[in-house]
């Protein structure tokens, strides 16, 4: 006789297993819904913000010019210092602030197509909102941290979009996996990645490895000539992180599901 051995439920359908009715309350209710879209308004548009604000401010108040390995030195320290603090403050709620990480999380069977269509709609709107607030404020100074390629070197920008996006969505499924889910170090890891990748990448091309953070400044300066660029190198980075990520990790499980969803509201 054979028998058949059911195998395990992974992402949302184990998530949905364990807590039951929350979890369609979790998104379909309004309160539930709401509160992570408005994390994610926050965390994204405070991005861009920060940027295209701290590029403006740098150019048109910072006394100096600044060669381009500063000036990426300086806004990587800012953004990472600011995804430190806004994952840290909203990580329980939602913290993608990146329609690539949502998109990795999609793919791996955390979330459902609904959710990551909502998510990433409200990231690319904010951004646009924080750079265009910047710009209104201080001016389009230091091209509003535009993300652009080197003349002649667009095809080599979407590979290096795409190794980048690559290690920033292995880095955050491997901490948010089960056997080593760890929620109060991811905030440090994202922030020493984007410190590290930026000051490296951005003289380059900008080191978006965000398609939403290099929306927000093409958006306020009506630009998109090299937009293209963004979301094709993270598109193809994401593919493969996610690929990599199970073939070393397995499956997403409820735990995993959690920390890519947040925590239900209490009753």
């Amino acid at each position: 006789m054979s028998s058949s051995v059911e195998s395990p439920l992974s992402g949302q359908q184990a998530l949905r297993q364990q807590v039951g009715d929350r979890f369609y309350a979790d998104w379909k209710s309004d309160d539930h819904r709401a509160r992570r879209l408005l994390s994610e308004f926050i965390g994204t548009s405070g991005l861009t913000f920060v940027l295209s604000g701290g590029a403006a401010i740098l150019a048109g108040y910072g006394g100096g010019t600044l060669a381009p390995y500063q000036f990426a030195f300086i806004l990587s320290a800012i953004a990472a210092l600011w995804l430190v603090v806004a994952v840290y403050f909203l990580g329980d709620i939602s913290s993608h602030f990146n329609p690539a990480m949502t998109l990795g999380f999609a793919l791996r069977g955390d979330i459902g197509i609904p959710m990551t269509i909502c998510y990433i709609a409200v990231q690319f709107f904010a951004a646009a909102v924080g750079s265009c607030t910047a710009e209104a404020l201080f001016g389009s100074g230091g091209n509003l941290a535009a993300t652009v390629p080197q003349p002649g070197m667009h095809y080599q920008a979407v590979a290096l979009e795409a190794i980048l996006t690559f290690g920033m969505v292995l880095v955050i499924l491997g901490m948010t996996n089960g056997p080593k889910l760890d929620g109060s170090s991811v905030p440090l890891a994202v922030g020493a990645y984007v410190m590290a990748m930026g000051t490296m990448g951005g003289p380059f091309d900008g080191a978006a490895f965000n398609p939403a953070r290099a929306f927000g400044p093409d958006f306020a300066r009506g630009d998109f000539s090299t937009y293209w660029i963004y979301p094709c190198g993270s598109l193809i980075g994401v593919l493969v992180a996610v690929g990599v990520a199970r073939f070393l990790r397995g499956p997403a499980r409820a735990q995993e599901a959690n920390a890519a969803m947040g925590n239900p509201l209490k009753d």
